[in-house]
């Protein structure tokens, strides 16, 4: 993917004006952190990619699309206010760019929504969390590379705390009524996101 030309696209979907220049450098640089292994250009890319396949209006893609820029741009394995600092980041190039008030609301709530601490609003809103978590239901081969990812970032963690932690996130999407909230998105990835949390689930009890 060429990250400026998309970036540019993503922006003029929202109208003419882009932030400052070296907003695109630091959010690329941020993501190239080689203390990530999961949060990084590919799943930006991934993100961008199922937004791509998805029916939105342009103005409301425009902001699905800024909130999934920075969404993961503040990455801390060891903190819990990620989504906040990365939510703060966008509003601050939204009002550069002349987008204060509502649409800089309505990007923040989408970030925040990322947490995963609550069933999404229906709308714009249940589209980004399903982006999100599509990971869960790709391939066999993505997936098992996608966990793996996560232990790189979470290496720190001792083994037996790793193995609970990580047993409790999964196994809370496994009890979920439905993974994915959209239409689209529980056609075609909910059945293999259950088998996908299944299988890492008896990984991590081996």
């Amino acid at each position: 993917m060429n990250f400026a030309e998309r970036w540019t696209a993503d922006w003029k979907a929202l109208g003419p004006t882009l932030p400052d220049p070296d907003t695109l450098d630091s959010l690329l640089d941020a993501y190239r952190d080689p203390l990530r292994f999961y949060h990084t250009l590919q799943h930006l890319e991934e993100c961008l990619n199922q937004l791509d396949a998805s029916a939105l209006a342009d103005e409301t893609r425009g902001e699905v699309a800024i909130a999934l820029w920075f969404h993961d741009s503040v990455y801390d394995s060891h903190a819990s206010d990620n989504e906040a600092r990365s939510a703060a980041w966008a509003i601050e190039a939204l009002r550069q760019a002349g987008h204060g008030g509502p649409t800089a609301a309505r990007v923040q709530e989408l970030i925040l929504a990322t947490r995963h601490l609550t069933a999404p609003q229906p709308g714009p809103e249940a589209l980004m969390v399903d982006i999100d978590l599509a990971i869960l239901g790709a391939p066999a081969t993505r997936f098992d590379e996608y966990d793996q990812q996560i232990r790189q970032e979470y290496a720190w963690v001792p083994a037996t705390e790793y193995r609970e932690g990580r047993h409790r996130v999964l196994a809370g999407f496994l009890e979920r009524p439905r993974i994915y909230s959209t239409p689209s998105f529980l056609k075609r990835f909910e059945s293999q996101a259950r088998i996908n949390l299944k299988r890492a689930i008896a990984r991590l009890e081996a």
